[in-house]
């Protein structure tokens, strides 16, 4: 979300028991707001209350009389894996006997030990009270700390104490929490159902009328807490802070001169075939890589490691080539150059050990011939270690504000959607040019139904 966030004001609820459940992605670490209000944005002398990440902690607080802040975080644990899909329930109940009852956190279905317990019985938390600003996605207080992320399943219900249970189940053949798509909820007065399903109105209460207001752009993506999309990992950058991520980590930037700044992908594979999509501004490399390759590679000296595979943007009439370690200088046979409006597309074929690439749809191997991906016949390279797990990867040379802008499947190129919507043959993707038979998406399902079929 970044800059977006969504919001309406209560009226008048229970403000001793609700419960607040949803499923977050992290884009970025560090400190991120998710849900915060007040009585009035800007108005910081009355309750309020908020949910967020700070320092990757997960913390629920609210400050019932204008003056005090009651805090709690889960103490035992950090919130830093941007591939992975969290679900997070707060199930408020001040008016249970029990101190130990009246605040549960569950974190992917398992109860969650905190750092304290709510003292008071009955307690008026200012959740729910009347003519307060509800925030998703920012602090309602005086604006600021958006969350960087994606949200799924988001609900907020007036009046009831739910535990996770209501929410998700554990997924009997794999073990992994997973969502209920259909609970039974009641949502009470101020209570709603977030699925950010229709892009026009991404405020659209599914579990009643409670419809929230959209402020900025709030993106529908199809990377879902049951289907993970390969992203760029804020965790895997090599060699310095100076390569920046945005559009849920699909868009990278080199925010200052010069240097060799290089970044993975967040999924990768060992068996199947794979399919993505990617634009490229000035000197620019793409590549798949192994994963076990050190984390910096450092391409400015042109030796690129063993079982590096792809091209380089070199200037708009020429193209470098990295294959297996052999770095091949202005080479023109493929295509002739690389543009920043060019789309290259990548179509993996780990079963045989071969990479085919494409600019705007033309296959073609370092010689210039044609390629066909579903044939199998003049691949870009042939891949000489096949028991390697092979994923994306991407590095700035030079000057400032180069970029790569990826389509692992969600269908954008930075925020711009695809025009031509093309599918893999299993449904799972959104891309521009069309995705050879037989290539899937790099996300969880498909490579869970390659890899184990």
């Amino acid at each position: 979300m970044a800059t977006a966030y969504l919001q309406r004001t209560l009226t008048g609820g229970n403000q001793r028991t609700f419960t607040i459940s949803f499923w977050v992605k992290r884009n970025a670490l560090g400190t991120g707001t998710m849900i915060s209000y007040a009585q009035t944005p800007g108005n910081t002398s009355h309750a309020r209350g908020y949910m967020n990440f700070a320092s990757d902690a997960l913390y629920f607080a609210f400050n019932p009389t204008g003056s005090s802040w009651w805090s709690y975080n889960v103490s035992n644990r950090l919130f830093r894996d941007t591939s992975a899909w969290y679900h997070l329930v707060a199930r408020v109940d001040t008016t249970d006997a029990s101190a130990s009852n009246r605040l549960k956190i569950y974190v992917n279905g398992e109860q969650q030990t905190l750092n304290s317990t709510i003292g008071t019985q009955d307690l008026e938390t200012g959740w729910n009270n009347n003519s307060y600003t509800l925030r998703v996605g920012e602090y309602a207080g005086d604006g600021g700390e958006n969350f960087d992320g994606q949200f799924a399943h988001f609900y907020y219900v007036d009046g009831t104490a739910y535990d996770a249970s209501t929410f998700g189940e554990t997924d009997s053949t794999t073990g992994i929490w997973k969502p209920k798509l259909s609970p039974t909820i009641t949502y009470g007065t101020n209570g709603f159902l977030l699925k950010f399903e229709n892009s026009a109105a991404m405020g659209t209460d599914s579990g009643g009328s409670n419809n929230l207001t959209v402020s900025g752009t709030v993106t529908k993506l199809i990377d879902t807490p049951t289907n993970v999309f390969a992203t760029l990992n804020p965790s895997d950058i090599g060699y310095t802070s100076n390569l920046t991520l945005s559009n849920n980590n699909n868009t990278t930037n080199q925010t200052s001169n010069w240097g060799d700044y290089g970044i993975r992908s967040t999924l990768a594979a060992t068996t199947g075939k794979y399919y993505w999509e990617a634009k490229i501004a000035t000197s620019n490399t793409l590549c798949i890589i192994p994963m076990e390759t050190r984390l910096v590679v450092n391409l400015s000296d042109g030796s690129p490691a063993n079982d590096l595979y792809g091209v380089q943007r070199y200037s708009d009439s020429t193209t470098n080539i990295y294959n297996d370690g052999t770095f091949t200088q202005n080479s023109s046979a493929m295509w002739g150059g690389i543009t920043s409006s060019d789309i290259i597309s990548f179509a993996l074929d780990l079963d045989n050990g071969k990479l085919f690439l494409a600019k705007n749809g033309d296959y073609k191997n370092t010689s210039g011939a044609t390629g066909d991906p579903v044939n199998g016949t003049n691949p870009t390279f042939t891949i000489s270690d096949t028991t390697k797990t092979y994923g994306f990867y991407t590095e700035m040379r030079g000057n400032d504000n180069n970029g790569t802008l990826m389509n692992f499947g969600n269908g954008y190129f930075g925020t711009t959607p695809v025009t031509s919507a093309q599918n893999p043959d299993d449904g799972r993707g959104i891309f521009e040019y069309d995705v050879p038979a037989g290539y899937r998406a790099l996300c969880t399902k498909s490579i869970n139904a390659e890899e184990y079929s």
